[in-house]
């Protein structure tokens, strides 16, 4: 690769580092949104969410293309091949985390004409969780900070207990009062849509490993980084 060509690689490299993190922002406001939309029973912000899907495909398309173009005339090596091919994954993520928002916001609409049930406190402490877990593991992909991604993986935990622990709520009360079914069900598919966006987060901080190590954690992140 030429200098001319290798300069031009490094600029469309840092564009799609700055697309996923305008994507990444765009896919967390859509899911605290959606939480918001829920809590609220704000049927606008609801359909706000739904709408603004199509942002956040568009931006997955957008640096899907970039980085397969890099990839055919550029013919990356070692970590930069990784960059790109880890960044595509990341897209997709990203995308799949905004498909969650609308299933929340779409469960959220349903929940309007119901009276509350628990678990409020923790479908907050998910839905907090998980966009920290986002965040954090965007931040560490740019900084190609294999520790920080690591400990992403780590906090998943956290979430899944959460998870159960609404699961136990819920059967409870749907358990007491049968006329609770219809809307226990939907908040434990909110509760289910946000363990799997911390999941998610948890890919991605995995991508972050294997660009920094060239190695894959996946099922096992917790082992630490060789010398």
């Amino acid at each position: 690769m030429t200098g001319e060509r290798h300069r031009h690689f490094h600029e469309e490299l840092s564009h799609v580092k700055i697309r996923l993190l305008t994507m990444s922002g765009e896919a967390e406001a859509a899911l605290s949104l959606a939480v918001e939309a829920l809590l609220e029973r704000d049927a606008d912000k609801a359909l706000r969410v739904i709408a603004g899907d199509r942002i956040v495909d568009g931006m997955e398309v957008e640096i899907e293309e970039t980085c397969i173009s890099l990839l055919a005339l550029q013919q990356p090596m070692a970590r930069d091949l990784r960059m790109l091919t880890s960044a595509m994954k990341i897209a997709n993520d990203l995308e799949r985390v905004g498909d969650h928002a609308v299933n929340i916001a779409q469960s959220a609409e349903r929940l309007i004409q119901s009276r509350p049930i628990a678990p409020e406190p923790e479908i907050v402490e998910m839905a907090r969780l998980a966009r920290d877990m986002l965040s954090d593991a965007l931040e560490a992909f740019i900084r190609g900070d294999a520790r920080a991604g690591r400990e992403v993986c780590r906090r998943d935990d956290k979430v899944d207990a959460l998870h159960r622990s609404v699961f136990r709520i819920l059967l409870t009360h749907m358990m007491e009062d049968p006329h609770t079914i219809g809307s226990g069900m939907e908040l434990f598919l909110v509760s289910r849509n946000l363990e799997r966006v911390a999941d998610l987060a948890t890919n991605i901080g995995e991508d972050v490993v294997f660009l920094v190590e060239g190695k894959s954690i996946k099922h096992h992140a917790e082992e630490p980084a060789s010398a």
